[in-house]
C-alpha cells in the first residue's frame, strides 16, 4: 500500500502546485469573439484565479468587472473612468445586456480592485462583435 500511496500523494501535490501557479485571467463567456449579435447584446464575464467582490471591498486578489465599449484596457493602477463607454459592475455582477449601434464594436473587459484601480492589460480581454441593424 505504501508504494501506491506515495505516488498518489506526489501527484496530488503536483496538481495543487500547478493550480496555484496558474496566472489569473478574465474572459468573455459570451459573446464569442467575432460574433454577429442583435440588441440587446447579452454579455457574460468570467474570471479565474481571483475572487469577485463588490466595489468598496479592497482585498488582495479580488475585484469586479468593467466593460469598456470601443476602448482599450486601462493601465495597472489607474482608476477606470466612469462614463458612457466604461460600464462598472461594482455589485459583483457577472452579466449584463447592452444596446449598441449597428456595426462593428470592440468590447474590453477590465478587472479592477474594490477602488476601481485596474489590474492592467493582463487582467483584461478584448473581443470584436458585429451588431446587426434593424430589420
Amino acid at each position: 500500500m505504501r508504494c501506491i500511496f506515495v505516488p498518489m500523494l506526489l501527484a496530488s501535490a503536483s496538481a495543487t502546485v500547478l493550480a496555484q501557479s496558474a496566472q489569473p485571467r478574465v474572459f468573455f463567456v459570451a459573446p464569442a469573439d467575432g460574433a454577429t449579435v442583435s440588441n440587446p447584446v447579452k454579455v457574460q464575464f468570467g474570471v479565474e484565479g481571483m475572487a469577485i467582490k463588490p466595489a468598496g471591498e479592497v482585498l488582495p486578489n479580488t475585484g469586479h468587472h468593467h466593460l469598456i465599449i470601443d476602448g482599450d484596457s486601462i493601465p495597472a493602477g489607474q482608476v477606470v473612468p466612469t462614463d458612457d463607454s466604461h460600464l462598472h459592475f461594482g455589485k459583483g455582477q457577472t452579466e449584463t445586456s447592452v444596446n449598441l449601434t449597428p456595426g462593428d464594436h470592440t468590447l474590453t473587459m477590465q478587472f479592477a480592485d474594490g477602488a476601481h484601480r485596474s489590474y492592467g492589460p493582463a487582467m483584461s480581454q478584448t473581443i470584436k462583435v458585429h451588431v446587426k441593424g434593424q430589420q
